[in-house]
């Protein structure tokens, strides 16, 4: 299991897991004095494409199978040598506006034409200084190591908002996350071929938490895109029904208290923005929460405190005229809840799927993944979910990435 030295809520708060800091990941140690930044030519503004690439890390295999055994991964005989960029490029925020966005992307070290893709999609953080592209500790980070040192070239978008995106992360908004990481997916293709690397156009989709909810939504975006297509995905416990599921769950004992506070807090701050909730904060949060969630959820604050400034249940954190609420969504609320429940059904049919959850996971509850298999078979989808077991929410990671690895070896030698 990764290491928890941060009091994690064993949220998808994975992207928070620390360990000890790990020298070779630094730019210091990373050769990056040779062509450590690239910039596009490119003028005017076109989705997908690179404003610039830096290299983060230059890891020999030994140096890989540290850095992922400090993370509690076991050793890999055959790691690969890899390098990590930290990348800017183009996409849209919200309201579709022209915008920029951040993640990482790792390349093995071997030469490759048709290098086969993994996108992992990272599990919820609320701090822009631990996505993948900034912090070398997240899930992010670990999972695009650990594709790439497989031989896969590895993509891991921030979402809009966190890393060295501008504004405030859109928490949960599928449009978003789907666009994000399509964009990087594209800017991935560019610098690939600075590196006289080819990429295969058929992209092996997963992620974790929030990140199984971005990979569902990608999914669908992959179907309907020109450029690239999607040939299987495989999302690791996602929030993928929130009305019928997840938030049930954090109402009724279903979710760790902790955990449940922390997600409706950042879910209600993000999906007032985006979709106006309330008029004011003190029509949902009770005092002293309402004067200091808006900053709290801004995405400076660390994670420390973050967990210090917010109640240890639900109940009192929001008002019981919200509580009600959300107990029996309508209007605005049930509108932002529905257009965002959509990932298993957007998916159209003719992509293999397998889902990964645990039913001792206290953070997302794995009715997620049932009510999505229901979703997905009932439209003919060649689809399963593996249940990884009584572990928590950060267990079901670990137990499933192995699997995903597996079926993705065996997608990427069939097809």
């Amino acid at each position: 299991m990764i290491k928890n030295s941060r009091r994690v809520l064993a949220l998808s708060c994975a992207a928070l897991i620390a360990v000890a800091p790990l020298a070779v990941v630094t730019s210091a140690t990373a050769a990056t004095t040779a062509a450590a930044v690239t910039t596009a030519t490119a003028t005017g503004f076109t989705r997908g494409s690179l404003v610039k690439a830096e290299r983060s890390a230059h890891l020999s295999g030994g140096q890989v199978n540290d850095y992922l055994g400090s993370a509690g991964f076991p050793t890999i005989e055959d790691a690969k040598g890899i390098d990590v960029y930290s990348v800017t490029y183009r996409t849209v925020d919200v309201q579709g506006r022209p915008t920029t966005a951040t993640g990482a992307v790792a390349l093995p070290r071997v030469p490759a034409h048709n290098l086969r893709v993994v996108s992992y999609a990272h599990g919820t953080m609320a701090t822009r200084k631990d996505a993948p592209s900034v912090e070398t500790q997240s899930d992010g980070s670990y999972m695009a190591a650990y594709f790439a040192t497989h031989g896969f070239a590895a993509v891991a978008p921030d979402y809009l908002g966190l890393g060295g995106g501008p504004g405030p992360h859109p928490y949960m908004h599928t449009a978003t996350e789907a666009g994000a990481s399509l964009d990087l997916l594209k800017a991935a293709r560019t610098l690939a071929g600075q590196k006289r690397v080819t990429l295969d156009r058929r992209i092996l989709v997963t992620g974790f938490s929030q990140g199984g909810h971005a990979a569902m939504a990608l999914g669908a975006a992959l179907q309907k895109d020109q450029e690239l297509d999607v040939a299987a995905v495989a999302p690791v416990s996602g929030p993928f029904d929130l009305e019928d599921a997840e938030l049930p769950a954090a109402l009724h004992g279903g979710l760790d208290d902790r955990s449940a506070t922390f997600y409706l807090a950042y879910w209600l701050t993000s999906m007032d923005r985006i979709y106006n909730l309330y008029d004011a904060p003190a029509q949902a949060f009770r005092p002293p929460y309402d004067k200091k969630i808006t900053k709290l959820l801004d995405g400076s604050q660390d994670f420390d405190t973050i967990v210090a400034g917010l109640p240890p249940t639900v109940e009192k954190l929001l008002t019981p005229g919200y509580l009600k609420r959300l107990g029996k969504p309508s209007g605005t609320l049930l509108k932002a809840i529905r257009a965002n429940d959509t990932t298993c059904r957007d998916l159209r049919p003719g992509v293999p799927v397998r889902l990964f959850a645990a039913r001792g996971d206290r953070d997302v509850a794995i009715a997620n993944s049932v009510n999505c298999l229901k979703d997905l078979r009932g439209k003919g989808f060649d689809a399963s979910l593996t249940d990884v077991g009584e572990v928590d929410h950060t267990g079901s990671v670990m137990r499933s990435m192995p699997q995903v690895l597996d079926w993705f070896r065996q997608e990427a030698t069939t097809e």
